[in-house]
């Protein structure tokens, strides 16, 4: 086992079973997986040393439990050399917490830090619970982490994940104690989106509705990939007055709606699509890319000399941005490849040259009372959220399919990368309403919430009986957080795919079913007909 892993935790695991050979199928190796597993287990002994010592956490103790759990968040960290520093800083903050811990020889829990094994190879059942809280604090770090860089934090999040680290580590808890954690871990998350959403709305404005072309002007230009708005709005700064366009991709492409961003005139539109597809995508683009979060593969020979990482991403090779965020070098880099001769026309996954986004909360509620008299009068029937994230596995042309298939008086919401399957059709309007509203990234399911809720306070009745289907797809652990947070509103009736969740076994999957009514997809025609008769 020295020269395999274990790692089930997104949607493309090999066999809908586990990634257990020598490479996952994200392209971490199989001795990267086991010290990011290392790495969860000195998050664990951390959370376990703070027991009774509370008084002693500090924002040190803090920022470690945060980035170590957004560095095992899938397609963040490549890079051994950086997990392994972290570890080093997580256990010296564990010393310092319980001075000479290390040397000890009692059994109190403390003076070790806990094996992962021990979890993967136990009782499905458990396993599968602890996965739930593990992967969904991985998700929620990943928002936390957004909202402490500007400037933001909570408590109640914070509090919980020494709580669920400190969960995940009790051997002998079953279904009984772990079973209301999974739910509250909807909860924090709640908050935790709450939090990121009042962070970037404060700091970059209230989303507007955008246009975003897909056409790259003629000259030297940078692509931004990830979620982190505050790096981008840093190296727009950086390259003003640089003759350096920005160019956005993948979660960062919600970003044209904020009016603190879209201020900067260089800020021309979105290149390609969603993450899976930027290996073929950057392959030949004369210019770098600057990666801020997850959603990196391994970049392939033709273009690993442009890629640039910061925050906790990191991979074998490339130039790392560090915390003094001088952006310099890959500046420097796209003014010596100089971009396009003329400029080129780009096109989504459809054909379309042009898609829409900044159909925040604020928009959509400010319109409200028009929509509920729509709904009022027949005009809209049946709204659909179609979102989540994007992968690479066969079959998830079916969301496309599904949102060709919407009827003319539905309205389509969506967020988060997934929507790259359909976002440059054009499906009309209803009463002066795109059919397709982008709401932003995986962050602003926080923004469809409160638009369910709103609705649902307008029309005098509950979510579950709103005329709205939610038809998820999912890839990584922020898509985790997010569903169980829907599960903690009482959401249910939810259409889950392209597959079930790998670390959900059987009896914790018929409790879901059987409590939330939760289903996989089958086909578009069948779910149609499953969610409105047609």
């Amino acid at each position: 086992m020295e020269n395999k892993m274990f790692c089930f935790q997104c949607e493309q695991t090999a066999g809908c079973t586990a990634c257990t050979g020598v490479q996952g199928v994200c392209g971490k190796k199989a001795d990267t997986a086991r010290l990011q597993d290392k790495l969860t287990g000195a998050l664990i002994g951390l959370a376990r040393a703070t027991a009774g010592n509370e008084d002693l956490i500090s924002e040190t103790t803090d920022k470690l439990i945060l980035e170590g759990l957004f560095t095992t968040i899938t397609n963040v960290n490549f890079n051994n050399q950086t997990i392994e520093a972290l570890i080093r800083k997580i256990n010296a903050e564990k010393e310092r917490l319980v001075p000479n811990c290390f040397s000890c020889t009692s059994c109190c829990g403390r003076n070790d830090n806990f094996d992962m094994q021990f979890i993967w190879q136990g009782d499905e059942d458990v396993r599968s619970l602890k996965s739930l809280i593990l992967f969904g604090i991985r998700g929620i770090a990943a928002y936390a982490y957004h909202a402490s860089v500007l400037g933001y934090s909570d408590k109640d999040v914070t509090d919980f994940f020494y709580k669920a680290l400190f969960a995940i580590g009790m051997k002998d808890w079953g279904m009984k104690e772990l079973l209301p954690i999974v739910l509250q871990t909807g909860e924090i998350n709640l908050k935790c989106m709450s939090l990121l959403d009042k962070a970037n709305t404060k700091t970059f404005g209230n989303p507007e509705p955008t246009g975003v072309s897909l056409k790259v002007e003629k000259g030297p230009f940078i692509v931004i990939s990830g979620h982190d708005l505050f790096d981008l709005k840093q190296l727009l700064e950086q390259t003003k007055d640089k003759g350096v366009n920005v160019y956005t991709h993948g979660e960062m492409l919600p970003a044209h709606g904020y009016p603190e961003l879209k201020k900067y005139t260089h800020l021309k539109g979105n290149l390609g699509t969603a993450w899976q597809n930027q290996q073929k995508e950057f392959a030949n683009i004369p210019a770098p890319i600057l990666f801020t979060t997850n959603c990196l593969m391994p970049p392939k020979d033709s273009y690993s000399d442009r890629v640039f990482t910061t925050e906790v991403v990191s991979y074998p090779g490339t130039v790392h941005i560090g915390d003094e965020k001088d952006f310099t070098p890959v500046i420097t880099k796209a003014l010596e490849l100089g971009g396009y001769k003329e400029d080129v026309q780009f096109t989504g996954i459809n054909g379309g040259t042009k898609v829409m986004t900044g159909f925040g909360q604020h928009t959509v509620l400010s319109n409200a009372n028009a929509i509920i008299e729509a709904v009022k009068s027949g005009a809209i029937k049946h709204f659909f959220l179609v979102g989540g994230c994007d992968g690479a596995k066969p079959g998830r042309n079916y969301y496309t399919e599904f949102v060709k298939q919407t009827p003319s008086d539905s309205i389509v919401l969506t967020l988060a990368c997934g929507k790259y399957r359909f976002n440059d059709l054009d499906l009309g309007d209803i009463g002066g309403f795109p059919r397709i509203m982008d709401m932003g990234q995986c962050n602003d399911a926080y923004s469809a919430i409160k638009v369910a809720v709103a609705l649902a306070e307008a029309l005098e009745c509950e979510v579950n009986d709103l005329p709205l289907s939610m038809v998820l797809s999912w890839y990584e652990q922020k898509a985790v957080c997010i569903l169980l947070t829907l599960l903690h509103l009482g959401i249910k009736n939810i259409l889950l795919g392209p597959t079930l969740p790998a670390f959900v076994s059987p009896n914790v999957l018929d409790f879901l079913m059987k409590n939330y009514n939760i289903a996989p997809i089958s086909t578009p025609e069948e779910d149609m007909m499953r969610l409105i008769g047609l």
